[in-house]
């Protein structure tokens, strides 16, 4: 468990080292391919504040090799503030006086509606606070089976759960976890978690390792900006990331470090304050540091720093989201967590996104009938298939595309017919449009078939 090696790492050592680090050191970093943890200390470091450029040039290629110039968007939902911890930053303080909601599942499913009508989000982040007696895995797993008509990638931010309790969640379509830390600071976290399942340190860190115990395809992880130390706590994390990614490899991994804003309570101020050209360092160097992580900003940020990142290393971001439960449709005034910086629809979010060069197409193959390649070798002459037809126009699209997402739905434990029939010909005639460009295979099935047909 993750808990034994942050035992061995000294976290007053670590600070140390990494006010200590040099120029020369920050040099020594972004002259080499792949980093290590050393290597990220030094571009945390206040010495590599006068690199900032050369970093964000770095950051930029890292991420349109990997990522090409796209953007994932996702909604967070609310379904419960009810919440039995008391940590001192949060609106959902159980001494909070407020009301407490728990939606209900035709509420739940009103949310979801509601949240279709605001754009095209199919990535789902369900969100509870932490109360497993009221609001546990069976009240997860059905907010769960009610979503999947709804949206294609599910994940959730709850409170950690036991190994089995991940895979049963699994079972019900769960995509991707997300679980905050907060702080690596085991000798203070208690100062900010008091009482309550979160102020069990080793119980929440060690969660990681039950997320990937359990199969859970995607890990979100991060540390909140403003109790501790920044650099110490990211670079905690940057350990515990490497970690993960070497015992669970076949998992996929993102990383957030928000800056902390007022909680209605406001008791709490931030112990620390991480400017924008300090936030902008972090995620350049977490992308130096990891060229394939994904790196997610949230509405916590302001609307200019959020578009003017996105070509620069984020590549996820939340976009139109309602900090309290049942925001979007049912509660539509109930008490936020926090208050969210970027209020912009998602509309607006994509608008911007698009003036700083970022873009989207979505291209559905015809509901004709689709010729199978015959291996005539045309192609290879003419730069084209011999059958004029979608094909040719998908691979005229795709030269200019930087990254893909294949989706098929699933028949018989298999692709389609007629994508497989597409895949073959665009692959064949039109190669140079996809050579060295990321892509990605959605599926989408009733029960079984889902991996058979992604490996087809």
């Amino acid at each position: 468990m993750f808990s034994d090696e942050l035992e061995k790492i000294n976290w007053e050592e670590t600070t140390k080292a990494i006010y200590s680090k040099t120029e020369a050191d920050v040099l020594r970093a972004l002259g080499k391919s792949h980093c290590d943890v050393d290597d990220f200390m030094a571009l945390i470091s206040p010495a590599a504040e006068k690199f900032l450029e050369p970093m964000a040039r770095l950051s930029r290629k890292y991420t349109e090799e990997r990522f090409g110039k796209t953007i994932s968007m996702f909604i967070p939902l609310y379904i419960t503030n009810s919440c039995t911890n008391s940590c001192v930053y949060c609106g959902f303080h159980i001494s909070n006086p407020m009301a407490r909601t728990i939606l209900t599942p035709e509420e739940i499913e009103n949310e979801y509606r509601a949240i279709k009508k605001l754009g095209p989000f199919e990535n789902l982040l369900i969100v509870t606070g932490e109360n497993p007696a009221k609001a546990g895995v069976p009240y997860i797993a059905k907010a769960l089976d009610l979503a999947k008509p709804y949206f294609s990638n599910l994940k959730i931010e709850v409170m950690p759960l036991k190994t089995e309790e991940y895979a049963e969640l699994v079972n019900h379509g769960l995509n991707g976890v997300i679980c905050f830390q907060e702080t690596y600071n085991k000798a203070r976290y208690n100062i900010y978690h008091p009482r309550g399942m979160k102020s069990k340190f080793e119980w929440r860190v060690n969660g990681f390792d039950r997320m990937g115990q359990a199969g859970v395809h995607s890990i979100g992880m991060g540390v909140l900006i403003g109790l501790e130390d920044w650099r110490t706590d990211v670079t905690m994390m940057a350990y515990h990331l490497r970690y993960l990614q070497k015992h669970y490899w076949k998992t996929k991994y993102s990383v957030n470090f928000p800056r902390m804003r007022p909680a209605e309570n406001e008791g709490f101020q931030p112990n620390v304050i991480m400017s924008d050209k300090e936030l902008a360092q972090v995620t350049f160097a977490m992308r130096i540091f990891d060229h394939d992580v994904d790196i997610s900003y949230s509405t916590r940020e302001p609307a200019n720093i959020r578009d003017h990142m996105a070509t620069l290393g984020v590549t996820t971001m939340s976009a139109e989201s309602k900090t309290e439960p049942g925001g979007y449709y049912t509660y539509p005034q109930a008490l936020e967590q926090f208050h969210v910086s970027d209020e912009r629809t998602a509309v607006e979010v994509e608008k911007a996104l698009k003036e700083e060069g970022i873009e989207t197409l979505i291209y559905h193959i015809p509901n004709v009938p689709l010729q199978d390649c015959i291996a005539c070798g045309s192609c290879a002459k003419t730069g084209k298939c011999v059958f004029d037809d979608c094909v040719n126009e998908f691979a005229s699209m795709a030269k200019d595309a930087d990254g893909f997402i294949f989706g098929t739905p699933v028949y018989y434990a298999h692709p389609t017919g007629k994508i497989q029939s597409f895949m073959d010909r665009v692959f064949y005639s039109a190669k140079s449009a996809f050579v060295h460009k990321p892509a990605a295979v959605i599926s989408s099935s009733r029960r079984a078939g889902s991996v058979t047909s992604m490996d087809v």
